[in-house]
């Protein structure tokens, strides 16, 4: 079929919350900045605190370091557009901005996803195999499988975006969110091939998510299982504290994503807005805690935090009592 009304697309519109009145844009915006500061200051902080404690260059660490930069990318990539749309009224993205934004939201999204794999490798080795730990997990193997981690997905998205770039755009170009995606940009698309290009990048996504899940359910189940068989309560509970961030963040990244298309299987269906909300919910609420997680409930990263703050209070006390 030949679409006659197809022109050439320069440039897209982002709706964001098409229910959210114009006197509440500011507070939006404001609410908007303020989680990405809180992004940006806690990845940052990790990562410049990981960097910095010698005691801290220990493979989870280094992951948790891997998982900062992946969410502080996410953050500076998705919010600083839907920031300025409702602090500027700046609604408009070029076409090959939006294509580069969809291109980093679901790599860094699957990126993710193999990171939290190599998270719960290194939890399974060391819980399961524990005499083996020190020799199959080291700070070089740790880099190479997260470097993995960061290069595998390029291909596949790759794939996604020049198999999205040949369908013709012929709808109103209104991106129904508040940043580029594969489903709200192939919605403004028209023609046979759009079904081609959904099923494609949906066994893609499928791929990226869920064989990484598969192997992260085993891993999970299996330290669960070992801690089970442990006589010593005191050893079972410190034995799970090593292992309870881990399952937290991978909690934080899977259960929403699953909540959402199990409720779209059944047939439960959202507002727009609400739609809106559970993406940004699922997408931006762990890279806004995890470092909370990373502080609180990780024992290394807790004790050399309360001994830098009372060491730097000593030092104020010192001070002023000159």
């Amino acid at each position: 079929m030949i679409y006659t009304n197809v022109t050439r697309v320069k440039s897209f519109f982002i709706l964001g919350f098409p229910g959210l009145s114009q006197q509440y844009y500011e507070a939006a915006s404001a609410l908007f900045f303020f989680v990405y500061l809180t992004i940006a200051m806690g990845n940052i902080f990790i990562l410049a605190f990981v960097m910095c404690e010698k005691s801290l260059h220990k493979p989870t660490y280094l992951i948790f370091c891997h998982l900062a930069l992946n969410d502080l990318t996410f953050g500076t990539v998705t919010l600083p557009k839907i920031i300025s749309k409702y602090w500027f009224g700046d609604s408009i993205v070029s076409f090959h901005g939006c294509f580069t934004q969809m291109f980093f939201v679901h790599y860094l999204g699957s990126v993710h996803s193999f990171i939290l794999l190599v998270m719960a490798l290194d939890r399974f080795i060391a819980i399961c195999i524990p005499l083996r730990y020190p020799v199959l997990i080291t700070n070089n193997i740790i880099s190479v499988l997260c470097g993995f981690a960061w290069l595998i997905p390029v291909s596949f998205m790759v794939t996604i975006v020049l198999h999205t770039l040949t369908l013709p755009f012929c709808k109103d170009n209104v991106i129904a969110q508040c940043y580029c995606d594969h489903i709200s940009l192939t919605s403004q698309a028209c023609g046979e091939d759009v079904i081609i290009v959904q099923v494609t990048a949906l066994v893609i996504a499928m791929f990226c998510l869920l064989v990484p899940l598969a192997f992260i359910l085993f891993s999970y189940i299996s330290i669960i299982a070992v801690i089970l068989k442990m006589s010593n309560a005191a050893g079972r509970k410190k034995t799970l504290s090593t292992c309870t961030p881990q399952i937290v963040i991978t909690c934080l990244f899977y259960l929403p994503r699953c909540f959402v298309y199990v409720a779209n299987t059944v047939g439960f269906s959202f507002s727009l807005d609400m739609r809106i909300v559970l993406v940004l919910l699922y997408s931006l609420f762990p890279a806004a805690i995890n470092p909370i997680i990373y502080c609180f409930k990780t024992q290394d990263i807790k004790q050399n935090l309360m001994k830098k703050l009372r060491n730097t209070r000593v030092g104020i006390e010192i001070k002023l009592s000159f």
